[in-house]
């Protein structure tokens, strides 16, 4: 039967399974508005207050459940504020489907009003992406968009569809989704010599990242590294995928990882690195990274072999179905000496607390442990305050760890954990960010509110840009240029005018009773905790450095 172009676009986001979208409705994208009028009933819509916090409520809906996100915008700065919400789901390998409207076909090109070629603007941050200016082609573009978002390496694409297409009329049967391809997998001639490396070796690590989350292979990594009495160390797209007190869990890995797991890499023999791509953060001087070790490298994407680091053998391959081939012929071992060794490392942490401050991160975040359960979601922004969460939060489940990798990106944080809310309302939400994090997402309060989420928003509110200031403080002689912004905002009063509830602490028992009432409330709560301004992020191995570098205390 024929149907409206905007009628195609619901009804394939049903074939799909799509029942909540995200986003902002402009000029050209109003015909699909229109119509979501009459599927209310079917798909859920949620208007943000920016277009990319809507990309990226749809990225932190997608970490959360394991489904795609999908986001609507208009065409010109609607589609190009999603932008860096595509970068960032691109490069943490997030399934989203960005559908953008443009300006009737009759006006390509003709520097129409809010007309940009957003196909061409997002090519490179994209899996794929489509412009579509035929109804004939609309319903089967839309179809591969999910498919390639969800296949392989998993990713965003971007279908930006002409205005007189979403008009027009086409004929439209409805089709089951397309099944997805089957993963590359290990062949066992590659998965035994693994395994006789494995085997032979007397100090291995296990080296892992998002890939492994992504696959749900966490099972079957704790099953290897038990048998072969190997530890593990992680970036933080894996945090969560080993529990915080299993005693293989070495921690984070990188500029900002824990002493054992730096340590552990550099006098290993062996690195099994799983699902990861030797980034600058873990590999920060790539000549030097496991000088002693021989690196096997099992990864979904075939560009990510040989990036960063030179490896000894490689695999392409779905991790967990390379773990379940590998598992049966690794040995049973005892590497007690080796263990014993990397267990002294784990009583060595980094000196970073503040003689005299009053309320300290690891007290902050203890404190939520405590009071929270495992199925908690914990949702960061970028900064100081993301790697504490990184290394203080007690993980225990892949899904609860969400977070910008890759990209990095500031203002990430609120509207995540407004998609993560929404995608698991059973669940409780809490979001991390700092004061400078925070400056540049909080409009989303008004989205929280509208919608009655129960998110807590932990605000470490040092008063300076963190980060950056630590790094000034550490590499450039205290020349604060830009750092110290002596913003005067009152986040209490900021979120009781968007109508939220909010509390301030300046010690311990003043955070444990704000956040205790915090999680009685049914709204959004933000509770400013003040932090010093010359606390740390420690250890720290600077840009190009080694474990020799590594700065403590």
């Amino acid at each position: 039967m024929k149907r409206k172009g905007s009628e195609i676009v619901a009804e394939v986001l049903l074939e799909q399974g799509v029942d909540t979208v995200f986003g902002y409705p402009g000029g050209t994208i109003l015909n699909v508005y229109d119509t979501l009028y009459n599927y209310q009933d079917k798909i859920k819509h949620i208007l943000a207050s920016h277009e990319q916090h809507a990309a990226h409520a749809a990225d932190g809906y997608a970490r959360a459940t394991g489904k795609t996100g999908v986001v609507f915008a208009t065409s010109g700065p609607g589609a190009t504020n999603l932008v860096t919400g595509i970068a960032t789901a691109f490069m943490d390998s997030i399934p989203m489907v960005a559908i953008t409207c443009n300006v009737p076909d009759t006006l390509i090109g003709r520097d129409a009003f809010q007309e940009i070629c957003i196909t061409g603007v997002t090519m490179p941050i994209t899996k794929h992406n489509y412009f579509v200016n035929k109804i004939e082609d609309l319903a089967d573009t839309l179809r591969n968009a999910f498919r390639i978002a969800e296949s392989g390496r998993k990713g965003p694409v971007l279908v930006d569809i002409t205005k007189d297409v979403t008009a027009g009329f086409a004929e439209f049967v409805n089709k089951a989704p397309f099944i997805v391809k089957e993963l590359p997998k290990a062949e066992m001639s590659d998965i035994e010599e693994i395994a006789r490396l494995i085997n032979k070796a007397h100090r291995p690590v296990a080296y892992f990242g998002g890939g492994v989350a992504a696959s749900g292979a966490s099972k079957e990594l704790a099953e290897l590294l038990q048998k072969a009495d190997m530890p593990g160390t992680y970036t933080m797209m894996a945090a969560g995928v080993l529990g915080y007190d299993d005693k293989k869990n070495l921690g984070l890995i990188g500029m900002h990882g824990s002493i054992a797991s730096n340590k552990a890499v550099d006098r290993a023999d062996l690195v099994l690195a799983l699902g990861t791509r030797f980034s600058d953060r873990v590999a920060l001087n790539m000549s030097n990274f496991a000088k002693g070790a021989k690196i096997i490298q099992i990864d979904i994407d075939k560009s990510e072999i040989n990036k960063n680091v030179l490896v000894d053998l490689s695999v392409v391959s779905d991790v967990k179905d390379a773990l379940m081939k590998l598992i049966p012929l690794v040995e049973k071992a005892d590497r007690s000496e080796w263990i014993e060794k990397v267990s002294e490392w784990k009583k060595t942490k980094g000196d970073c607390k503040v003689e005299g401050a009053e309320l300290h991160p690891s007290e902050i975040i203890s404190s939520v442990c405590e009071l929270t359960d495992k199925e908690t979601i914990y949702v960061t922004d970028v900064g100081q305050h993301q790697m504490w969460a990184a290394q203080y939060l007690k993980h225990e489940n892949t899904k609860c760890f969400l977070t910008s990798g890759g990209l990095g990106t500031m203002g990430f944080g609120y509207g995540a954990a407004i998609g993560a809310q929404i995608g698991c309302p059973e669940k409780r939400v809490i979001h991390f960010t700092g004061d400078g994090s925070f400056h540049m997402n909080l409009t989303e309060a008004c989205t929280a509110v509208s919608n009655k989420l129960p998110i807590i928003t932990v605000i470490m509110n040092n008063s300076v840009l963190g980060m950056v200031y630590q790094w000034q403080t550490t590499f450039y002689g205290r020349r604060f240029s830009s750092t110290t912004p002596e913003r005067c905002t009152d986040f209490v009063k900021v979120i009781e005018g968007f109508g939220g509830k909010g509390y301030r602490a300046r010690t311990p028992q003043e955070f444990e009773e704000a956040f205790t009432k915090a999680l009685k409330e049914n709204g959004p709560v933000w509770i400013d905790a003040i932090i010093d301004r010359e606390e740390r992020v420690l250890p720290m191995i600077p840009n190009g450095g080694t474990v020799e570098d590594m700065i403590i205390g």
